[in-house]
């Protein structure tokens, strides 16, 4: 079924036949970019739309193991995969082996892929009790609580950290250590520490080096803000794959433009973010019964979208001040068709989301 119009089925076709198939472990992907995982976006209807945008596979936001096994229904609700969703890890956040593995019987039942162990939220809430980063700080304790998590997980488990704690303590190579001799199919890592948040520069040269001699397969995550830096990291990396969070917000094309070669002059215009908003309004609407929910969820796509189109500090205010969601949603129509003549440019060098989302 074709979703969306000639024009940009058309060229959205175009860059999908350059997507290569890759395997990470034992988890097929249908490209070697792939949707981080990132807290309170990566759900269902965020995810297939990434999906149809050219992601080759995806992880989840972070899910309390404790909420699973607590049974807490909205806990239980962020486990939901659609039926067309591909290559879906979930990823579950504790500091407790026992309660990791114990909660994985539920999540089987959602039919993941893969389970991600989150090893790199700096969340002081979530590093405090021992989850997160703080994991990487003892590679001693690391080695058994990967073992116990692994003897209990029938499908591929997976792992995504940092490069460490902090600049004093870099010791993703030991991790990745611990990790291949305790089962873990493959290592996504954000080329930061703990320590710095997601402040500063991703290290690069760091993760190739890692990559470069690990025995498992390397992901790499960090900074893959725009197509450009995107295809110049897959020209030279040592890495197997890459991860894109932030990137995709502002630009839900990435994953596709990424593939883009200089002769095919394609372009993704104001009418074509329309086109995919639209989109994603329909599938929070299928997913999402609540009138509030659904206004949360379009209202921060609405604003990320819009971003670098003419006019789009007075637009975002007009969103967050609109009451309901039939208002905004005709806001968004009249402001990104007003904008169609117009180029979109965002200032890369000013911050965005850097508290947080990979």
């Amino acid at each position: 079924m074709q979703i969306y119009s000639d024009k940009l089925h058309h060229k959205l076709q175009i860059l999908a036949s350059r997507k290569k198939a890759t395997q990470l472990g034992g988890v097929n992907f249908s490209s070697a970019l792939l949707l981080a995982p990132m807290a309170s976006i990566c759900n269902s209807p965020f995810r297939l739309l990434m999906q149809e945008l050219g992601s080759g596979g995806s992880v989840s936001e972070l899910i309390s193991c404790h909420g699973i096994n607590y049974a807490n229904d909205k806990t239980l609700n962020m486990l939901y995969i659609d039926p067309r969703e591909e290559n879906v890890g979930i990823q579950l956040f504790g500091e407790d082996a026992d309660a990791l593995s114990a909660s994985i019987e539920k999540v089987l039942e959602y039919g993941p892929s893969f389970i991600d162990i989150n090893m790199g939220c700096p969340v002081k809430k979530v590093v405090t009790k021992g989850g997160g980063s703080a994991l990487l700080k003892d590679t001693k304790k690391l080695s058994t609580f990967l073992k116990v998590i692994k003897k209990n997980t029938p499908i591929p488990l997976t792992i995504k950290i940092r490069t460490g704690w902090d600049d004093e303590s870099t010791n993703a190579d030991e991790v990745i250590k611990v990790a291949t001799d305790s089962g873990v199919e493959f290592v996504a890592i954000h080329g930061r520490t703990r320590a710095q948040g997601y402040s500063g520069v991703a290290d690069w040269d760091y993760l190739e080096k890692l990559s470069s001699v690990a025995e498992l397969p390397i992901i790499g995550n960090g900074d893959l803000h725009t197509p450009g830096k995107v295809r110049a990291r897959m020209e030279v990396s040592s890495t197997d794959a890459l991860m894109i969070a932030r990137g995709c917000l502002r630009n839900p094309f990435i994953f596709l433009e990424s593939l883009a070669e200089a002769e095919d002059e394609l372009h993704f215009g104001a009418c074509d973010y329309l086109e995919v908003l639209d989109r994603f309004y329909q599938l929070v609407c299928e997913r999402f019964e609540s009138e509030k929910v659904r206004l949360i969820q379009m209202r921060k796509m609405i604003v990320w979208f819009s971003a670098g189109f003419k006019g789009a500090g007075r637009f975002r205010e007009g969103v967050f001040k609109g009451a309901g969601l039939s208002e905004i949603m005709d806001l968004s129509h009249q402001f990104f068709m007003m904008n169609e003549t117009f180029e979109k440019n965002i200032d890369y060098s000013k911050s965005f989301m850097s508290s947080g989302h990979g």
